[in-house]
């Protein structure tokens, strides 16, 4: 154990002998359903920060990928878990990992930064935020108060990282330097603070892994969800602030990222450009089959037919033509069958978004380097082997390979020599843009920036390599569309 003081009060942590943890550190008050988040105040007594913190309110029991995971759920849950090599010397580079879960799932406790912190010599910050309907459930057509409800898992973000403004020195980190980095939802997230004024200046750098996630459906929905609960829509906040925790999870209230224009206020894109140098740096990329997450094995008696019929509805969030999309999608893959497809467009789902990402802060002039993780996983996960699917690369980030208990939802073999030198490339790569931004020096070939006429992509894999634009089709196909 160790125990330290900071300018809230004492703490005592973990003594890895490599590392320091502090869980469950406060940064909100509990929080009031629906409302902004309220920062906490300091303590007393020594704080015990050696177990896991409540987590949020999940859509279900398990964590984000099916894990048991410490902490109970609670809407009291603003809560950060802080990994540092040391809380002396000069201070680190801060990374603060937001996580994924389609802002319904998935908690700060699902993740461990120790092997990152150690190897990489910076403080690692895992946040909690807000799920579901608790945090992107817009209720702004119920009154002023409520502006920018949808967007109140952003302001808990915002909150954790004020916190980390003001507090990370305690824990040997320099809050004049803070890479955000999180994945699928919280990949979005992370292109989301850069589009919300209330985080300019709260970090310097971006990593966005495999971004995307669940889109506000669009609209007044009160009025549905007041018919829904059986009550007049001038009663649903009582109700819905009547309600027990479980009740609103049941509810089934309609959730999702917008651009609210509250608290993000722009399209990521637009926020990129308007920002032009003044932004940040950015490494985005995707998974080579992140499809391959969302279909289960292939069996004998399968209906092949449904992917046919939900190849259109995915296709919708790829391109604002579908039809014209999935033509050209069949046409460049005409060997696939309707499963195949739709993993393809799933995809390029999360897909387009990075090449997009990394072309805006090209054209901004900040810098962007565009990955795609390609070893092919090892162990099975829900009965199939997955190829490269969606959030498979989180153990090499996290480079959980080299201690095992450092726990990270991992399917690969850990003793495999390529999935244990990958992960040591990988996450020292990341750390090693946290210091520098350039991601270059850690093991892996030249990187160089992506930008128009030279579309450099880093395929990660057992030999990683860098190719020249190797989402053409895909890429003409959105450009065609559009």
């Amino acid at each position: 154990m160790t125990t330290i003081d900071t300018r809230l009060g004492k703490v005592l942590g973990i003594d890895h002998g490599t590392s320091h943890t502090f869980l469950g550190i406060r940064y909100g008050k509990p929080p009031s359903r629906f409302m902004p988040p309220v920062a906490a105040d300091g303590w007393n007594d020594i704080l015990d920060a050696t177990a896991y913190p409540t987590r949020p309110i999940p859509g279900k029991a398990l964590g984000s990928m099916g894990q048991t995971v410490p902490g109970e759920p609670s809407e009291d849950c603003l809560f950060l878990n802080i990994y540092t090599p040391s809380t002396k010397g000069a201070p680190r580079p801060v990374m603060v990992w937001i996580h994924g879960g389609g802002f319904a799932n998935g908690s700060a406790n699902e993740y461990d930064g120790r092997v990152l912190a150690s190897q990489g010599d910076v403080v690692v910050v895992i946040i909690n935020y807000r799920l579901g309907p608790f945090g992107f459930t817009d209720l702004s057509p119920l009154g002023e108060e409520l502006e920018g409800s949808v967007s109140n898992g952003y302001r808990d973000m915002i909150l954790a990282l004020e916190w980390i403004r003001d507090n990370i020195t305690d824990y040997g980190g320099n809050a004049d330097n803070v890479t955000i980095f999180g994945e699928s939802a919280g990949g979005i997230a992370v292109l989301g603070l850069n589009a919300a004024p209330a985080a300019d200046g709260l970090f310097h750098k971006a990593i966005a892994h495999s971004p995307n996630g669940p889109q506000w459906p669009g609209g007044d929905k009160t009025g549905e969800m007041a018919e829904k609960l059986g009550v007049d829509q001038s009663e649903l906040l009582d109700k819905l602030r009547g309600m027990s925790t479980q009740e609103i999870i049941k509810a089934g209230l309609p959730v999702g990222h917008a651009i609210d224009g509250t608290v993000v206020t722009r399209p990521f894109n637009e926020a990129i450009l308007e920002k032009g140098k003044n932004g940040v740096p950015i490494i985005v990329g995707t998974n080579r089959t992140e499809g391959t997450l969302f279909t289960p094995p292939d069996s004998n008696d399968e209906d092949i037919e449904r992917y046919q019929n939900m190849l259109p509805g995915i296709a919708k969030s790829v391109d604002s033509d579908p039809k014209r999309y999935v033509e050209g999608i069949r046409a460049a893959y005409p060997e696939q069958n309707a499963k195949r497809l739709f993993e393809i467009v799933m995809t390029d789902s999360f897909r387009r978004i990075a090449v997009e990402i990394a072309e805006s802060a090209f054209q901004a002039g900040v810098g962007s380097w565009l990955y795609r993780f390609d070893l092919p996983t090892t162990l099975e996960y829900n009965g199939k082997l997955t190829e490269s699917m969606h959030a498979c690369e989180m153990a090499f980030t996290f480079n959980s390979y080299a201690d095992s208990d450092c726990m990270v939802f991992a399917i690969y073999d850990p003793d495999l020599p390529e999935v244990r030198r990958l992960a040591g490339q990988w996450s020292g790569t990341l750390t090693r843009f946290a210091w520098t931004g350039d991601p270059n020096g850690a093991g892996l070939p030249e990187w160089s920036q992506y930008k128009e006429g030279s579309r450099l992509v880093m395929h990660l894999d057992a030999t990683s390599h860098v190719s020249d634009d190797p989402d053409k089709i895909h890429r003409e196909l959105w450009v065609a569309a559009s």
